[in-house]
């Protein structure tokens, strides 16, 4: 049987992490975007060989456990004891890997949805398992739980799912310009004095956006976090100030990531699109995804 999910990428435009010993009270507090495009996972289960095997790839390549161990764990832990059969994983990115999209935590709910489709289960318990195992290896604090929800959400109570509690704002006919440039480590930031500055501006910032809850606003907030957080400055931010001059609502950093992303109207895309390809930079265009992520038998 071939199972097919899709998770939303995920955008993170500001956080507060709060660390706990139990990981399903572990989270972060703050707000992001979904994005159309993210992380599909095929999950292929075929039943009779004489052992249990689990295969992951990313991206059409094999990946040893070492590089893959959040999802590795999720399938050890999903996968039967008792089966006997090959398990392969199939994931795809639609943006690189460490680049602030969630995509650890988009291929550990990507699989254990599948294979809780497959083997029996419910979503919450889907969630609880990729959340868990991304918290015990430090692949990330909020995403899994932001990518359940969808849309434009808040993170007003931190914890996993089923614990942590999401609100969404409501938005019009957005589109949402992406420029990856590169890497930043989740785990250095988190590690660093930086972190209780984070803890301080987030908390400012949630605080801001509850009063009056709306996508420009939270852009308006992320940017200001970005910069007094000092995680957007150089390079990155004289191109968001380049950026700003042709939308009507301020672009901010990828939180964590070394690149930008900004809420378009329509009629600001082609402009937006000129100035990062007048420097030659990447980019991407995608949609908003509402609602949860997607999961079922695959048979095109």
């Amino acid at each position: 049987m071939l199972v097919r999910t899709f998770v939303p990428a995920h955008i993170t435009a500001f956080f507060v992490p709060l660390f706990h010993h139990d990981p399903l009270k572990a989270g972060s507090l703050g707000a992001g975007i979904n994005l159309d495009k993210g992380t599909n996972v095929f999950a292929s289960i075929e039943r009779g060989t004489l052992e249990r095997h689990i295969h992951i790839a990313f991206n059409g390549e094999p990946v040893k456990r070492k590089e893959a161990v959040i999802s590795y764990s999720v399938a050890d832990e999903l996968v039967p004891n008792d089966f006997v059969g090959e398990v392969e994983i199939w994931q795809y990115f639609d943006f690189p890997n460490g680049y602030g999209f969630g995509n650890s935590a988009g291929g550990a709910l990507g699989t254990a949805l599948a294979l809780s489709y497959t083997f029996g289960g419910t979503w919450l318990k889907a969630a609880q398992t990729a959340h868990r195992h991304e918290v015990l290896n430090r692949g990330g604090l909020g995403d899994v739980i932001a990518q359940l929800a969808g849309g434009i959400e808040v993170r007003v109570k931190a914890g996993g799912p089923g614990i942590g509690v999401v609100d969404n704002l409501f938005f019009g006919d957005y589109r949402v310009l992406v420029v990856p440039l590169g890497r930043l480590s989740t785990r250095e930031v988190l590690d660093g004095d930086v972190v209780k500055v984070i803890e301080r501006e987030g908390k400012l910032a949630l605080e801001k956006l509850l009063r009056n809850p709306s996508p420009e606003r939270m852009m308006v907030l992320a940017r200001e976090f970005a910069e007094k957080t000092g995680l957007l400055s150089g390079e990155l931010l004289e191109l968001a100030r380049e950026l700003d001059k042709v939308i009507s609502t301020p672009n901010s950093m990828i939180m964590l990531g070394r690149g930008l992303f900004a809420l378009l109207r329509e009629d600001e895309v082609e402009n937006a699109i000129g100035v990062v390809s007048d420097l030659n930079l990447p980019y991407d265009v995608a949609g908003i995804h509402e609602g949860k992520p997607k999961v079922g038998r695959w048979v095109g």
